[in-house]
This record gives structure tokens, C-alpha cells and sequence, in this order.
């Protein structure tokens, strides 16, 4: 491992900024670059409250390969709209975090619309979604018939295949 010290570069926002807002830039070796990236210029950055990781991309079958060396709990849940198959979620229950690709540039197929970086947060609240509300009367009689005895979306989402009415989607689920 190399450490090196570097200057942040702050200058001003432009655009449609707000009044006083700045941008933040630093400049990284060459070499670690070309290290990191064998193609392409996208790269991850990850905030964890302390510091800021800079990862090659991570598709969903290198996060759930990684995960899985972790010994996570992972589960994925493929979106289906009238059996064609619009997108792929693969949740780390261990860690709480996501990683989804669409299958269709119809972002109202997608379960997170244009949200291209969603978090663990956000799944729980497709799953929810696709759930009976929480506050629903006759709530405990719908998840005894379910054989469910407490209200978990992933749960429910199982044993329902996140069916609603109003729609033709359906949800597939498996642990890896």
C-alpha cells in the first residue's frame, strides 16, 4: 500500500448553484489510475462518515461475488412486467447495501426509476410498495393466511410475488 499527501483544489460552483457553493477536486498519480481502471473513465466513491473509497465500477455479478467470499446473506429479486424481465436487484441483508441493472431504458419498468445509485433504503421501500400498507385493517389476518408473523416486506414479498392489481408486475426472489 502507498500513502501520498495532496492538496484539495475549491472553486467556486457555477450553473445553477446555489449562492456560495463550491466544488471539491484532487488530483491522484497517474499510475494508481491506470492501476485502478484497466478501461473506461467511471469510477465508485464511497463515504462511509470517515473516509472516501474510489472503486472501479461494480457490476452485479462482481458484487455479489465479493459478497458471497464475505459469507453475506444476499438476495436477489428479479422485476418482471407480464413475464418480461426489466431489472435485477441483488440486496446485501448483512450490510444493507443494493446493486440493480435494468434490462429496459423504460425507467417507469425499473423499480427505482432514474435513480441510478439506490440504497438499501430504497429496495425496502419498492418492497413496501409491493406489499399490503402497513396500517391496513385485518393486517394480521392477511399475514396469517400468508403464514407470516410479522409484517417483512421481503417476506411478504415472497409468498406474493409483490402481485398488485393495478399492474402486471410480478417479483421473483431467491436467496444466494
Amino acid at each position: 500500500m502507498e500513502t501520498r499527501k495532496a492538496k484539495l483544489i475549491i472553486g467556486k460552483a457555477g450553473g445553477t448553484a446555489g449562492k456560495g457553493s463550491k466544488t471539491y477536486k484532487i488530483a491522484i498519480p497517474s499510475k494508481w489510475v491506470r492501476d485502478l481502471l484497466s478501461d473506461g473513465k467511471d469510477v465508485e466513491l464511497t463515504f462511509d462518515g470517515k473516509s472516501i473509497t474510489l472503486t472501479p465500477p461494480c457490476d452485479v455479478e462482481r458484487f455479489t461475488e465479493e459478497k458471497k467470499k464475505l459469507r453475506h446473506k444476499l438476495i436477489r429479486v428479479r422485476v418482471y412486467d407480464g413475464g418480461v424481465l426489466c431489472s435485477e436487484i441483488v440486496a446485501d441483508t448483512t450490510d444493507r447495501t443494493v446493486k440493480h441493472r435494468n434490462f429496459t431504458g423504460n425507467r417507469l419498468k425499473t423499480p427505482f426509476g432514474n435513480n441510478e445509485n439506490p440504497d438499501y433504503s430504497d429496495f425496502e421501500n419498492f418492497l413496501a410498495e409491493r406489499c399490503i400498507p402497513e396500517g391496513r385493517d385485518g393486517l394480521r389476518e392477511y399475514l396469517g393466511v400468508l403464514g407470516i408473523d410479522t409484517y417483512d416486506p421481503i417476506e411478504i414479498v415472497r409468498k406474493t410475488k409483490g402481485v398488485m392489481a393495478e399492474d402486471n408486475f410480478y417479483l421473483e426472489t431467491e436467496e444466494l
